[in-house]
């Protein structure tokens, strides 16, 4: 019988003996940000030290260019996939913590690959670019890479604040284009057909539509183009948004309902418009309990203040793997005070003492969750049967 205690104890000492390594990675990340879908030496950085931990590493992954794979251990066992994430923030860097969280993630391989060879289970890693913009894991999700996985898990940066159940919104991200018929504006404007209108009269109908929505949605939108000059009636004008709502069928029903503001716009303007998605569509992140639970035991365990769920916020791609496996997201303390992220201040913290304690905390508690999900038959039963639950659960949103 394996000795899950003599096995972790191994982790544990893999993951000391790397951990000065995993911060080189993440403070190198930090003075060399890349943006999304630009994130190469990133993406380059962290096969090369999965690589000089014994994995063998597939790059480009599933024609994602800055994406990458790794896979160790019996395909026959239990599987669990571990997500990197790698990603700056145009102008701040790495405001959003994604080098601290990608070297984690690492170093949580690192540790579990020493015993893998003697766990009757698989360890997949996938790394997942541009979760700031056109997130890969929505793309990954509808590829089937976390199809089967009994647990998908990283965990994210965040200020004073650690708690195991991370929720997000779903979110469509959309571009209405409105189209009129050009003329002078101060000789014919009657001639013209003013593309501009059709927009600012969008803007109008959804500012009256919220208050028929609920007060957990967020919309928030800009003109992407408003015109070439004011001496002529504009022929073409667009705006993009982001919706947001708690649930995917919520998100939904809002949406419909946005197209008909759209269509009212134009017909009331004798405009012509059309919308798409101009990023991929988020979907809600499903809680689970059993995991959240454990991850907070192993917090707690090793001497990490934790706050209850601080609610639903912001968006993340990773709200699409909840659907398709368990999975987690906790967020972990990188410094000692309240901070906004997607900032300079929150980048230059990642490079403190306090993220580079973080960092190797948050690599003990992966590894750990990890173990307990290859090696206990019962916590990883009640991590699925969560899933299922919540996944049942959230069709019956309206």
């Amino acid at each position: 019988m394996v000795d899950a205690s003599e096995l972790w104890k191994e982790v544990e000492e893999e993951i000391e003996r790397f951990s000065k390594h995993a911060i080189d990675l993440s403070d190198w990340l930090a003075k060399n940000p890349e943006v999304s879908e630009q994130e190469f030496e990133a993406c380059r950085k962290h096969t090369t030290f999965l690589e000089s931990a014994g994995y063998t590493v597939e790059t480009p992954f599933m024609d994602i260019e800055t994406s990458f794979f790794s896979r160790k251990g019996d395909p026959a066992g239990p599987k669990v996939c571990l997500m990197f994430e790698y990603d700056a923030l145009p102008g701040v860097g790495h405001g959003c913590g994604h080098n601290v969280s990608g070297a984690m993630s690492g170093l949580a391989a690192v540790g579990l690959g020493r015993v893998m060879d003697r766990i009757k289970g698989e360890l997949v890693l996938v790394g997942t670019p541009a979760e700031e913009t056109n997130g890969s894991k929505v793309v990954l999700a509808e590829k089937g890479i976390f199809d089967g996985m009994d647990l998908a898990m990283m965990i994210h940066s965040s200020d004073i604040f650690t708690y195991a159940g991370y929720r997000s919104l779903a979110m469509d991200a959309i571009e209405f284009r409105f189209t009129g018929k050009p003329a002078h504006a101060a000789g014919e404007p009657w001639a013209g057909r003013n593309a501009l209108n059709g927009v600012q009269l969008l803007f109008h109908a959804i500012d009256m539509l919220r208050q028929h929505i609920i007060p957990e949605a967020r919309i928030h939108g800009i003109i992407s183009e408003g015109g070439l000059a004011p001496n002529i009636v504009p022929e073409h004008a667009g705006a993009r948004f982001y919706f947001r709502a708690p649930k995917r069928p919520i998100l939904d029903q809002i949406v419909s309902r946005i197209y008909n503001c759209a269509l009212g716009a134009a017909q009331a303007t004798e405009t012509e418009v059309t919308w798409r998605n101009f990023e991929y569509s988020f979907d809600d992140m499903l809680k689970n309990d059993a995991g959240e639970k454990f991850v907070e035991d192993v917090l707690k365990d090793l001497g990490v203040p934790i706050v209850p769920s601080l609610g639903t916020k912001g968006s993340s791609d990773v709200g699409n793997v909840s659907y398709r496996c368990p999975a987690l997201q906790p967020k972990l303390s990188i410094v000692n005070e309240e901070m906004a992220s997607h900032t300079h201040e929150f980048a230059e913290a990642t490079l403190s003492d306090s993220a580079h304690e973080a960092l190797v905390t948050g690599a003990k508690v992966m590894a750990r969750t990890a173990l307990a999900v290859f090696l206990d038959d019962d916590l990883r039963r009640r991590i699925r049967e969560d899933f299922e639950k919540e996944k049942q659960e959230a069709q019956h949103y309206h």
